[in-house]
């Protein structure tokens, strides 16, 4: 049986319109950017969570929380430069 929920793009097509919220996401686009582009890499270098954790001194669960859209938590630079140090890559940071 097919149920009318709405797909999460016109969900968020419609929470959009409001100003409010638009402003929040907006604000938000540099760290969900961040955090795909960490879980991008570790997954082109074919690295698990767990060894990435296990390179730079963690626990997996920091690893899945750090990478996590769903945890706002904005990471420390020291943290991110360890992440991608453990994967041969360095940090690049600009401001535009």
């Amino acid at each position: 049986m097919k149920t009318n929920r709405p797909t999460f793009k016109s969900f968020r097509d419609k929470a959009l319109k409001n100003p409010d919220v638009k402003a929040e996401y907006d604000a938000m686009a540099p760290l969900f950017n961040i955090k795909k582009q960490l879980v991008a890499a570790r997954l082109a270098k074919g690295v698990t969570q767990e060894q990435i954790a296990l390179k730079i001194g963690t626990s997996k669960s920091n690893i899945s929380r750090l990478e996590s859209l769903n945890n706002t938590h904005m990471p420390n630079l020291g943290t991110l430069m360890k992440y991608a140090e453990a994967l041969g890559l360095r940090l690049d940071i600009r401001v535009r």
